[in-house]
């Protein structure tokens, strides 16, 4: 008889404790079973992603570079591009944003400027930086044909951000030869940085530029001038697919002053 109740609380136990097992394994794969198996980030994790890349460049102090932009004012027939080599597509749409640190200034504004051609065609030079971007009559200086240059003197050494070049946005041009350089030597001899060149074949002198070709619009061609140093600032031309004239609009030049 005590053999019989020894066997029935073994048995008894067994079943318990197997149970037991059963109950806790199924306690811990359930939650499993409520886990997507979607590769793809949640919305909660992308804005939290999001919220941190705009907390860091906030602790940069990046910020939109503000651009007032003119109208768009291309009239008449469209010159003939065919013959423009290592020319850049059109993106198709605007201008996506552009950072600079907080503080940024246009500090080319009013300031001095001089030119290969003392007797420009039309117009006066200082109205390279006077604020008008419009492409009217009256608003742009023309200098004469082949390679000529303007000098911008921005009163003291700067870090320069980016710059604004409008040569003629009226119709469809490129212009040839376009080198912007940077310095603090007025007659840019020493320790100059060159930050544009579209001259593919030296033509300039200044050396062979890696930078393409591009058509003139209302928006201006930015420069990644990249916190470059210095005091003066050089723009170079050689005529258009027009004809062999240069022209020049507005230039803007954004920075802060060395410390």
């Amino acid at each position: 008889m005590f053999g019989i109740r020894r066997r029935l609380r073994i048995v008894v136990f067994a079943i318990l404790f197997v149970g037991s097992v059963f109950f806790v394994c199924s306690c811990k794969k359930a939650p499993q079973d409520n886990v997507s198996v979607d590769t793809k980030e949640s919305p909660s994790v992308k804005a939290k992603a999001n919220s941190s890349a705009e907390t860091k460049e906030s602790s940069l102090g990046a910020v939109e570079l503000s651009i007032e932009l003119p109208e768009p004012a291309f009239v008449g027939t469209p010159q003939s591009l065919q013959g423009v080599e290592n020319l850049e597509k059109p993106l198709g749409h605007a201008r996506p944003p552009f950072y600079v640190p907080a503080d940024t200034t246009n500090v080319a504004a009013g300031m001095s400027i001089a030119s290969s051609d003392e007797e420009p065609v039309i117009g006066e030079i200082d109205m390279v930086n006077d604020g008008d971007k419009e492409a009217v009559d009256g608003s742009y200086v023309e200098l004469g044909p082949g390679l000529q240059s303007i000098t911008i003197d921005l009163g003291a050494e700067q870090n320069i951000y980016a710059i604004l070049l409008w040569h003629y946005h009226l119709q469809v041009r490129v212009y040839f030869d376009v080198v912007v350089q940077v310095a603090n030597d007025p007659d840019f001899i020493t320790d100059v940085a060159t930050v544009f060149n579209n001259d593919i074949d030296n033509s300039a002198g200044l050396g062979i530029g890696t930078d393409k070709h591009y058509i003139d619009t209302h928006e201006g061609k930015l420069i990644d001038a990249k916190g470059v140093r210095g005091r003066y600032v050089r723009f170079y031309s050689n005529g258009s697919n027009v004809d062999e004239l240069n022209h020049y609009i507005e230039v803007e030049v954004f920075g802060k002053p060395v410390k």
